[in-house]
Parts: C-alpha cells; structure tokens; sequence
C-alpha cells in the first residue's frame, strides 16, 4: 500500500523527514516524548524523528499547531493511513498515539478482555493522574520564583500516594497487567522513574524500584530515552538542576 505524502513542514524540520519512513514522530526530551519513543522502539518499527523544542515555543508554531491543535508534544504522522483530504494521519496526545500503535502492531496490548481493560485502566491512571500530578509537583518543586510550602508539599505527597498505589499492585505480578508487559508500563514508568526530581519519596517501595529497575534495563527502553537527545536526569546542585532551576528544564 503507498504511503501518504510527506507532510508540509517547514525547514529545518522537513530535513528530517525520510521518504521511506512510515511514520513521524514529533517530540522533545519529556517523560510524555519519551513514552511514544520508547514504544517505538520497543516495537521495532522505522520512524522519522523531528526535535519540536518546546524551551523555544516551537510547539505553540502555526505549523505545528495544525498537526496537534494543542500544542504540545509529542504528535505522530503515521503514512501508512491517508486521510480523506490527502495526507498522513495525525495523533496527539501519548495515550492516544500509545493505544493506537498497540492496535496497529497487535503487540504490548492484551488481546484479551480483561487484560486489554486493565492495560487500559492502568494508562488512563498515568495519564490523568500520575503524570499531571508528578508535573505539577515539578513546576513547584522546581522552577517557580516563589516556593509554595502548601503546593510542594500537596504535589509530592500525592505522586507518591500515586507511586504507592503502583507499588501495591506491582507486589504479586511482574508488570502492571499480570505477566504482560504493555503500553501501561511504558508510559507509566517515563514518569515513574523521574521520581527524583520531583522530589517524590519512593523510599520503602521496593516493588516499584524493582519493577522500575527491571524495565529502564531494556535495550528499547534506553534507545527511547534517548530521543532526540540523551537527557540527563539532574540531581541537586549538578550544574543541570541551577541550570533546571531558571526554568530551562523539561520534566514538565
């Protein structure tokens, strides 16, 4: 089946569209980029990447603005559908790209009923809570001018209420969906193992170390942490967390 045509960006994004590429990811270094990358790789398909620099509000651009309306990373261009005006179709939102490269690939999603619930259940709890939650503690932990006790603290205490929850189901099962891994812990370990940095206390939950452990070993893993560039996690009083501290950092 041919593919839909390349879409119209401009340069120097276009320069790193490839002819023979089936699909096009759009993304920066963010625990939300880093799930659909990570995905990609673990499913062993050929993509083109374009580095969307959200320090700069690239992502807020007319001409990104038309492939995710909500300007945000990550976006993905998937030619191998044409839509009815001509051209790739467009997905944002992680979730949604996650679930609908699953479908696609017929991998890292159970077949079954129940399995495909809880994956589900298990990413819309990443989704709407673990990762809006670990990047709120972010912004108030880390980059605003005036340190909010109230919102630090309500922030950091529920990631980790959040992360706990994680551990308690990780205690019996080796993922997140029993015996299988899927895209519920791809997305939930992109944010879960930045932990750190939002100064989420993990400390007793060894089930969720284990379990974090285990899948940042993944070959596919590292090679999709690593899109478009090796970000390195800063730690406090590294030159990264003074330079995170002006608000230049991503984990947001």
């Amino acid at each position: 089946m041919p593919l839909a045509p390349l879409p119209t960006i401009p340069e120097p994004f276009a320069a790193a569209l490839r002819p023979e590429a089936e699909l096009i990811l759009y993304t920066h270094g963010t625990p939300n980029g880093w799930k659909v990358s990570v995905a990609l790789e673990e499913l062993g398909l050929d993509y083109s990447v374009v580095d969307v620099n959200i320090t700069t509000g690239e992502q807020k651009k007319p001409w990104f603005v038309q492939i995710n309306p909500n300007g945000r990373i990550p976006a993905l261009h998937d030619r191998r559908v044409t839509t009815p005006a001509g051209g790739p179709l467009a997905i944002f939102e992680s979730g949604a790209i996650l679930l609908h490269l699953a479908e696609r690939e017929g991998a890292l999603l159970p077949a079954d009923p129940v399995g495909r619930a809880e994956t589900l259940s298990w990413l819309m709890f990443q989704m709407g809570g673990l990762g809006p939650m670990m990047g709120q503690a972010n912004v108030f932990y880390r980059y605003t001018p005036e340190k909010i006790p109230y919102a630090i603290d309500r922030y950091q205490r529920e990631s980790r209420r959040l992360l706990s929850v994680m551990n308690d189901r990780l205690a019996d099962r080796p993922f997140l969906v029993g015996e299988q891994y899927t895209i519920a812990d791809i997305a939930c370990w992109c944010w879960a193992h930045t932990h750190a940095w939002s100064g989420a206390d993990v400390s007793g939950l060894d089930h969720l170390a284990r379990w974090m452990a285990e899948i940042g070993a993944r070959p596919a893993v590292q090679r999709g942490r690593a899109v478009p560039t090796v970000v390195v996690l800063p730690t406090e009083g590294s030159a990264a967390a003074k330079l995170a501290a002006t608000g230049s950092s991503l984990l947001v």
